[in-house]
């Protein structure tokens, strides 16, 4: 019997395999990547050597407004640690300039002090000045330009009155971006609605390049780099994490440069080969990652790349903020007919994408192909209304996925376990 301790909202569950059934583990090499130094002292080389650019202590100089976009609560950055640096070196090199850290949610809810609190420490989160991007309010964007898409860019007033625009972030594998960090703090980060919705239309999420750990030729990364160079990003810092959210690499510089090398630094740890299973367990990392199930259907990603088809995936995660998104769930709530669900939503053009959509194709994709049960503490109902199975253990879980494909002929299946699935890019 192999044991598996699997991240599940701030605390672990366990899964038992017995060793017949056990097809293969995918696992991050990110897991077990010894840094060579403290998590300090990685952000604090990466700034001392930034690649491609100038030492942000250097660009500080003679700039009166300087914006700091930080990214929010569903993201697990440790911002604790990259944060003080930043403040630090900004006001190294002048000790005058006026700071304001710029939350991207996204299309996320804001974050709340207490999350704030969590994220920065009690002394940045109540003595800097922060500015809240809800991506709905049109009186707080700018047009800064028209996307390779033909969307228009509308991006955060702050970051465009802004004399120098920085970011900080972290590099994981995405499932349609190809990698989050680098010009993700501009689009979807401070993006306004308008613009998410036109990069993230149903034609460019049903690219094949569209995928996770994948920039070459993706029409979502093309539109984000054009945003992140419209908006001016003068520098980043970029931090890879393991799996108990610790830094044990960081990149700082050019906004591409610097991310390409993170990316490239990412893809060695973090590509793995699939092991196709009649059941594929995943996780969505634990908290803050499985906040909701908008969230997770990221994890859900790297089991469908590895589950046969008819197979089962399960997926482990908390979810106690519920869906993650009411348009997401209302998408899923209200089909009578997953397939035509899903023509519906590929027949939109790409000014007629809908909120939350994307997330709703994703995983429609997969409903189309697997049957998905939720271990979670989300509502029974709400699981059920989104075409999945529930239960609020793994034991029952696994039970029910032999039950399932029992129906199909098929005992004794075999089982891939992904114990961390937004860690690995499964190709």
């Amino acid at each position: 019997m192999k044991t598996f301790s699997l991240p599940y909202g701030k605390e672990h569950c366990t899964l038992t395999v017995p060793d017949e059934r056990l097809a293969g583990v995918l696992l991050s090499r990110a897991h077990e990547y010894k840094a060579p130094k403290s998590e300090d002292e990685l952000v604090a080389d990466a700034l001392a050597n930034p690649i491609g650019s100038p030492k942000l202590s250097e660009l500080a100089k003679g700039k009166k407004r300087c914006v700091i976009i930080s990214s929010d609560h569903t993201r697990p950055v440790p911002s604790h640690v990259i944060m003080p640096q930043l403040l630090r070196e900004l006001r190294t090199g002048n000790p005058d300039i006026d700071i304001s850290i710029l939350v991207a949610t996204g299309m996320h809810r804001p974050t709340t002090q207490e999350e704030l609190v969590a994220k920065y420490g009690e002394a940045i989160a109540t003595k800097e000045k922060f500015i809240m991007h809800v991506s709905r309010n049109d009186e707080d964007m700018v047009s800064i330009g028209t996307l390779p898409s033909g969307g228009e860019c509308l991006i955060n007033r702050a970051a465009v009155e802004a004399d120098l625009l920085i970011a900080e972030g972290f590099i994981e594998p995405h499932f349609f971006a190809g990698f989050s960090g680098g010009r993700k703090s501009i689009l979807p980060g401070i993006a306004s609605k308008v613009t998410v919705l036109a990069n993230h239309c149903a034609e460019f999420i049903n690219s094949p390049y569209a995928r996770t750990g994948n920039l070459e030729n993706n029409p979502i990364h093309r539109d984000m780099l054009y945003a992140a160079k419209a908006a001016k990003l003068a520098f980043i810092c970029n931090v890879v994490i393991d799996a108990d959210k610790k830094v044990i690499a960081a990149f700082a510089g050019d906004r591409e440069k610097a991310h390409e090398a993170g990316t490239a630094f990412e893809m060695k740890l973090a590509g793995v080969a699939p092991v196709p299973a009649d059941i594929v367990v995943s996780t969505n990392g634990g908290y803050p990652l499985d906040q909701n199930i908008y969230q997770t259907v990221k994890g859900m990603t790297a089991a469908e790349a590895s589950c046969k088809e008819g197979g089962v995936i399960v997926m482990v995660s908390a979810c106690e903020d519920g869906h993650g998104g009411e348009d997401f769930y209302r998408i899923l709530k209200d089909s009578t007919n997953l397939q035509d669900t899903m023509n519906t939503i590929l027949a939109r053009k790409r000014n007629e994408t809908v909120f939350d959509q994307w997330e709703s194709q994703i995983l429609l994709r997969i409903l189309l192909k697997h049957d998905v049960i939720m271990v979670t503490k989300a509502p029974q109902q709400m699981i059920e209304d989104m075409h999945m199975h529930y239960t609020d253990n793994i034991e029952d879980a696994m039970a029910m996925a032999d039950a399932i494909l029992a129906k199909r002929g098929v005992t004794d299946g075999s089982i891939t376990v992904i114990p961390d699935g937004v860690s690995v890019i499964v190709k």
